[in-house]
């Protein structure tokens, strides 16, 4: 793999794409600063090599220029996460970015205005994309996040350094933990999805067939599959448009021997919130005017059960609506086996925006091999794409 390591940066320039896409409350202050934080080494490999990195990224969506979306917010949490000086260019590109990179002395840090402020970045412009390569020697990658977006930065630019660009740490990490995942698993390999749909995880599903032993299914996606089966799920969450596709899943995975495993029992509640009355029942009998919120304490058991012998798993979506403290047990009860199971040399990746969310929130971050940077692009990976991204460093 094109890494970092492939370069000495002594008195080279690296143009360093990130992903610093980061939360900021109404005053402007990072609130999960990971983003930074997985940037940090693929920084300090090039500081210590004796060079200069200049930092491009987007922030959020602005239409054109809006303050509220400027990277000069983030200027203090990348100094402190980094420890060393971060120098600012109110653009990234024209004369103000230029003259900002021909000032920068070899051992500095830049950070470039947001990208997104010009139109031509998502357009996936070309004469954009040139006149940002002409602000560095060696092009870096380090945004798995922005990966599967064909833009001017993640993708275009690539071209402009023929035989100077390269994956930093955090992207070539993100490429390595999914492919030993789907590539070079050691069996038996288990994949847990969840979250609300059965329709967006249909790629990822027909992809992983092939490479799983054991498919877990939990959170609002269960019930289409429950309901196809002729069970009785109340007012739970369904896609009635999807149930004949919920039954050909589940023929094709008898087909090729994997083990598909469905919630036996729910915590059902008679209102969306927190405070609705709850009860458990079997997952097939759920009576009118009730949902299904959260796996049942059965299925909890069950499914630690198929954690417990697994020697790869891929988390992606909780099992409940774990964001209302009365339904997180479940995805909290998984997120302890998935750490019992690491904890005994199982490989263990999560990743998907609710998932990731859940394993901050209940401190599993540290209790799992890896939790992927990017959503989206974990996603497209998963349904086995070629992300535009990766595809121009390897070109």
């Amino acid at each position: 793999m094109k890494t970092l390591d492939l370069f000495n940066f002594k008195d080279k320039k690296a143009l360093i794409r990130v992903d610093f896409n980061v939360p900021l409350d109404e005053n402007f202050n990072v609130t999960d600063a990971s983003r930074i934080e997985g940037a940090k080494s693929s920084i300090i490999k090039i500081i210590h090599d004796g060079g200069a990195v200049i930092l491009m990224s987007h922030l959020g969506r602005p239409k054109g220029v809006e303050a509220i979306y400027s990277l000069q917010h983030i200027v203090s949490e990348v100094k402190k996460v980094l420890g060393l000086e971060v120098k600012f260019a109110s653009d990234c590109v024209g004369e103000v970015a230029q003259k900002a990179v021909a000032d920068l002395k070899m051992g500095q840090v830049l950070l470039l205005e947001n990208l997104r402020f010009h139109p031509e970045e998502e357009k996936g412009d070309v004469e954009f994309a040139e006149q940002l390569s002409k602000l560095g020697d060696i092009y870096v990658n380090d945004a798995f996040g922005t990966a599967h977006r064909a833009h001017a930065s993640t993708t275009i630019i690539a071209q402009f350094f023929p035989k100077a660009k390269c994956f930093g740490y955090l992207l070539a990490k993100e490429i390595e933990s999914i492919k030993r995942v789907l590539e070079n698993s050691q069996k038996p390999v288990t994949a847990v999805l969840g979250g609300a749909k059965v329709s967006s995880k249909i790629g990822i599903i027909e992809n992983i067939l092939d490479k799983v032993d054991h498919i877990i299914i939990g959170g609002g996606m269960t019930f289409t599959f429950i309901k196809a089966l002729g069970g009785q799920i109340g007012n739970s969450l369904c896609e009635d448009d999807k149930l004949e596709l919920a039954l050909s899943i589940l023929a094709q995975a008898k087909a090729k021997k994997v083990k598909i495993h469905l919630p036996i029992d729910a915590l059902i509640a008679d209102d969306f919130n927190n405070h609705a009355h709850t009860k458990i029942v079997e997952i097939n009998n759920i009576p009118e005017g009730w949902m299904g919120l959260d796996a049942g304490p059965k299925t909890n058991v069950g499914f630690s059960y198929i954690i417990a012998q697994s020697k790869t798993i891929l988390w992606n979506g909780p099992l409940g609506v774990f964001e209302m403290p009365n339904f997180a047990k479940g995805t909290i009860e998984l997120g302890n086996a998935i750490a019992d199971a690491t904890d005994d040399g199982a490989f263990s990746l999560v990743g998907g925006g609710d998932s990731v969310a859940a394993v901050k929130q209940f401190g599993f971050e540290n209790k799992v091999s890896y939790v992927s940077t990017g959503g989206g692009a974990m996603l497209e990976m998963l349904e086995g794409k070629t992300l535009p991204g990766i595809a121009a460093i390897e070109a």
